[in-house]
């Protein structure tokens, strides 16, 4: 059941409150802050409601198609978790859902017998092309802004994650 819009801004009106209470140096990040945190509930859902039909999450839509990009359908979870920013153990989990999907096969790295390596099976690709297709229609090609704001907000991103440091 969709829900009915507000008649107002609630992050403008967090952002009254905030400066009323003498807060007003730190207003301008709790309105961007805030809204960012919000943006991301918004598209979140629209992006899971898309991949439902394929039993699959963001993050395991991300690691099946950073397998799909790669050159051999295969990369060593190690690198798996630096390309997708996070800590081993949700790269075990992100794995062993995947696995148990039938989407992707952990084999043995033929040079390193220390690293496993995560494969996509052709289930998984199969998946992985017709996820993007309805992420791409569904989701991607209209987010309701237009190109200028789209590209504003991702540079805008991509500079607070450079400072950030994710990237150099």
């Amino acid at each position: 059941m969709a829900r009915k819009p507000l008649s107002f801004d609630p992050i403008d009106a967090a952002a009254r409150q905030w400066t009323a209470r003498g807060w007003e140096d730190a207003t301008a990040g709790m309105v961007a802050v805030t809204s960012v945190m919000r943006l991301q509930q918004l598209m979140l859902s629209q992006v899971d409601t898309a991949l439902k039909p394929f039993g699959l999450t963001f993050a395991r839509y991300e690691l099946l198609m950073l397998l799909s990009f790669s050159r051999t359908g295969s990369l060593p979870l190690r690198v798996i978790g630096d390309r997708l920013q996070v800590h081993a153990t949700s790269v075990t989990n992100l794995v062993d859902k995947l696995e148990e999907q039938g989407l992707i096969s952990r084999r043995q790295h033929p040079q390193d017998r220390r690293a496993t390596l995560a494969e996509l099976t052709d289930a998984g690709n199969d998946v992985a092309q017709q996820a993007t297709k309805a992420l791409n229609t569904d989701v991607f090609a209209d987010l309701g802004l237009g190109e200028r704001d789209l590209t504003q907000l991702a540079a805008i991103g991509r500079r607070f994650r450079r400072v950030a440091g994710d990237f150099s």
